[in-house]
This record gives C-alpha cells, sequence and structure tokens, in this order.
C-alpha cells in the first residue's frame, strides 16, 4: 500500500484549503455583498385633520406675520436727562402715558383697592442701562408697565395686565411674569427683549404644590431671588412638651418588624458626685 493510499485526510486537508481559496476570493474587501431582503422602512404618521371644511386654526408663523405691533412710541412731555430713568417722577409719567387708562389714573389719588407700586430697575436689553418697572393695582386686578429710555425720550416696551397676587421675578435680561392658576399651579411667562420690546418668549402652566405659608405677591430679585409675602396665619398659644416614657423595649426582628415611634425623655439631673473623705491616720503608740 502507498503512502498516499495509507493518508487519505491528505486528499480532505487540499480540498479544504481550495474551498477556502475560492471563498475568499469571491468576498474580496470593497465589493458587494448580499446580506438578503432590506429592512422595510415605516414612514412617518401623517397628518389627517379632522372635520376638514372647518377653517383652522393660523400657524404661530402666520399669525406672527398680522400681528406686527407699530413701534414704541415716546411718552408725550416726559424727558429723561441722561437717559436715567431712575430720576422719571413715576406719577409724572403715569398721568401722561397715553396707554394708561383713566382707571389706573385713579389709582393716583387715595382709592379703594388701588395702589402704585414702588419702582424697580433691571437691565432687560442687555445694554448695561436700567429699564423701568411699575405696577398700578387695581380692585380686580393689577397691570405692570416697562420703560426703557431712547436717547431723552422714555418708551414704553411692554404692558401686562395681570391677576392679583401675581410674582415676578428677572433672570439675566429675561423678565419672568406668574401668575396663580389654581391652588396647585401657575402660569409662568417669559419676556425676551427682541430689540424693539419685550416679547412673549415662552409660556407654561407648572405645578407648584399647595403653598406652605402663602403666595409670592411682588418681587424683582437679582438672580432669581424672589421675595416672599406670606399670609399671616393665627397665632397658636405654645405647649409643653409633653414626656413619654417607653412602655416596653421593641423586640428586634427582621426587615418586617414595625419601627417603634420615637419619643424624647427629659435628661435626669445627675446627682451630685461623693465627696471622698481622706482615710484616717492610724496612730501607733511607741
Amino acid at each position: 500500500m502507498s503512502t498516499i493510499a495509507r493518508r487519505p485526510h491528505f486528499f480532505l486537508t487540499l480540498l479544504a484549503g481550495a474551498l477556502l481559496a475560492l471563498t475568499v476570493g469571491c468576498a474580496a474587501p470593497g465589493e458587494l455583498r448580499d446580506h438578503g431582503a432590506a429592512a422595510a422602512v415605516t414612514p412617518p404618521p401623517a397628518r389627517l385633520p379632522l372635520w376638514p371644511d372647518r377653517t383652522a386654526a393660523p400657524s404661530p408663523e402666520s399669525m406672527s406675520i398680522h400681528l406686527v405691533d407699530p413701534a414704541p412710541q415716546p411718552v408725550p412731555e416726559v424727558s429723561v436727562a441722561g437717559q436715567d430713568v431712575t430720576a422719571v417722577d413715576i406719577r409724572t409719567l403715569l398721568a401722561k402715558d397715553p396707554e394708561v387708562t383713566p382707571e389706573e389714573r385713579r389709582a393716583l389719588d387715595p382709592c379703594t383697592g388701588c395702589e402704585v407700586r414702588t419702582a424697580e430697575y433691571r437691565d432687560l436689553t442687555g445694554d448695561g442701562r436700567p429699564e423701568l418697572l411699575v405696577v398700578v393695582g387695581l380692585a380686580d386686578g393689577d397691570v405692570l408697565h416697562v420703560y426703557t429710555a431712547s436717547g431723552d425720550q422714555l418708551l414704553s416696551v411692554l404692558r401686562a395686565q395681570l391677576l392679583k397676587r401675581f410674582g415676578a421675578e428677572t433672570v439675566g435680561t429675561d423678565l419672568w411674569l406668574y401668575e396663580p392658576t389654581t391652588i396647585q399651579s401657575r402660569t409662568s411667562r417669559r419676556y425676551r427683549w427682541d430689540g424693539v420690546r419685550l416679547i412673549l418668549a415662552e409660556q407654561k402652566v407648572e405645578g407648584i404644590g399647595p403653598a406652605p405659608d402663602g403666595l409670592r405677591l411682588w418681587s424683582f430679585g437679582s438672580d432669581r431671588n424672589v421675595i416672599a409675602e406670606p399670609v399671616p396665619t393665627p397665632t397658636a398659644r405654645p405647649v409643653a412638651p409633653s414626656v413619654r416614657q417607653p412602655t416596653a423595649p421593641a423586640p428586634s426582628a427582621g426587615a418586617g418588624a414595625s419601627v417603634p415611634q420615637s419619643y424624647s425623655i427629659r435628661p435626669a439631673t445627675p446627682a451630685a458626685a461623693p465627696t471622698a473623705r481622706p482615710p484616717a491616720r492610724s496612730e501607733t503608740t511607741p
């Protein structure tokens, strides 16, 4: 018997090598390979209007084209020396501003349920100079006016009618206004300078939970520093602390054991330490 006949696995090795070389040659790098059928692509859901014969509300983009307010006009007969809005007399300004209603002007005189709040000053345009913010409080709501200086004139850049007990703050150059929607929610509005006026940039309703002591009424703090004005609560008489003695130690158990309620025990007055007497000396007679 020959050597080749005694080694049949020799031919099997040669056949496997040839098949491997043929397979590698067909899958050379850079060539196209068939990985089977492509996965199906699901198109995004299409808009299917309901009641298409009805007129739909315009989109925000189309509304912004048609609802362009005119440029702010200077308040007549009011000048700002050196663009210093802090020197403006608030009552004179409110009396001269055409946007101030006759009902608001009545707040300049003593009236029931009305007031003119102390002015606040914050930089809302980013030019390094503050704007003037003043609130006229009426019996059924409040009105916020924001003014900016342009040369020696004063421009009204925002007028907002708000609910009583509204809150306000500035975050950088943004103005945030908060109105109590319900007991546990509020409506937040963010106003931002667009180069001409303060425009509404964001509005949302958020939950605030039950108010612990009261609602924020008026606040303009630096970097979200909000001043709260709590609602007065009835004064309760102080109750002397009671001392409860433990009844019995709770047995130690596993994770399912109940935890006993905590109690406080008045510490006992430490007894006075006994005074040590020196030992008596014994005398021996010599």
